[in-house]
């Protein structure tokens, strides 16, 4: 396989990674309004992220990094056209971070409240805006000859991509609540495994009607395969949480978001950006690549740093795999 083919899998496995990991931290981001009843409860819901939050988001970087430094012109067609998108995105995100930090930093409630609702907003835009842009990315958006996107914010939101948006709020906030009934215990480990219950049909309705519009339009045969294992393990992870197997159904949750984006990605290749100008115009993993040579120094650096960087990240979450609950909260403040 030459290098920028595995480049495009790398990369693909890269933002698979981010929507596993970030999916489940937006989902708890907007279960602050949906699941907790009080402010302890939000506490509890913050805290099960609260160890591993930031290191979900090491997989943007490294994502993004890997896209700028494959393929030079992908990122640069991408970053300048879907700008505002993935600058308000970039705001959600650096806000949010910040809320982590300093929502108890000082004990008065409009100040704690304050920065809870920046916390539901800044989880809640940013579910819907990646599954917006993924959406454009593979429908194809308008690229002149010169690899220079010519449409406008407009264009973007045309009913498949919001369809797309609306598809990744459902998954994101369904797998948060999965992963809520996992480290949970007590009464809010009951409701969250009622509230995934509810959410579960309404991600099955919005999920298979994307996938199915995605694989009439572009799909082949593998695809094909990656949407049945993506609906079939959402089915199977509804089933699981119905049992109370919250391992289980978070896994399957998992798999299902990992199906459904290397759909995406299977349709996608072997352009990394369509023309909907002109085929001939689309970026692809030939003409949007880097050379060669770096393309091999970066495989190199690639397969010393990636293992060492995922036996961290499995043992930090190894360390924080305890359930909490509102017990476990203090009653001070701070």
């Amino acid at each position: 396989m030459e290098l920028h083919n595995v480049w495009f899998v790398l990369i693909a496995v890269l933002w698979i990674g981010y929507f596993f990991l970030e999916g489940f931290d937006f989902g708890i981001g907007v279960l602050t309004k949906l699941l907790a009843r009080d402010r302890a409860e939000k506490r509890v819901l913050i805290n099960t992220i609260g160890p591993v939050w930031d290191g979900n988001e090491v997989w943007l970087l490294t994502a993004a990094g890997a896209t700028f430094a494959a393929f030079p012109d992908w990122y640069a067609t991408l970053f300048s056209g879907f700008y505002l998108p993935l600058l308000l995105i970039l705001v959600c995100l650096i806000v949010r971070g910040v809320a982590f930090e300093y929502r108890a930093k000082r004990p008065e409630e409009n100040w704690q409240r304050n920065w809870e609702q920046a916390i539901f907003w800044t989880s809640l835009i940013p579910a819907v805006l990646w599954g917006v842009a993924f959406g454009n990315i593979v429908r194809g958006v308008a690229i002149d000859a010169d690899k220079e996107y010519v449409g406008t914010f407009g264009d973007l939101l045309n009913p498949y991509a919001i369809l797309g948006g609306l598809v990744t709020l459902a998954l994101f906030t369904f797998h948060g609540a999965v992963f809520a009934a996992l480290k949970t215990v007590g009464d809010i480990r009951v409701r969250a495994r009622a509230l995934a219950l509810k959410l579960g049909p309404v991600t099955v309705v919005l999920a298979l009607g994307f996938l199915t519009w995605t694989q009439a339009d572009k799909g082949d045969v593998w695809s094909l395969a990656a949407m049945l294992v993506a609906v079939v393990a959402l089915g199977a992870a509804i089933g699981a949480i119905r049992l109370g197997r919250e391992g289980w159904s978070f896994a399957l949750s998992g798999v299902t978001i990992a199906a459904a984006f290397a759909m995406l990605f299977l349709t996608l290749f072997p352009n990394v950006m369509p023309s909907s100008l002109d085929p001939a115009w689309s970026l692809t993993v030939t003409n949007a690549s880097s050379s060669p040579y770096t393309l091999k120094i970066m495989t190199w650096l690639a397969a010393i740093a990636t293992p060492l960087v995922l036996l961290y990240q499995g043992w930090t979450y190894w360390v924080f795999r305890k359930r909490i609950g509102t017990q476990h909260i203090a009653d001070a403040a701070h």
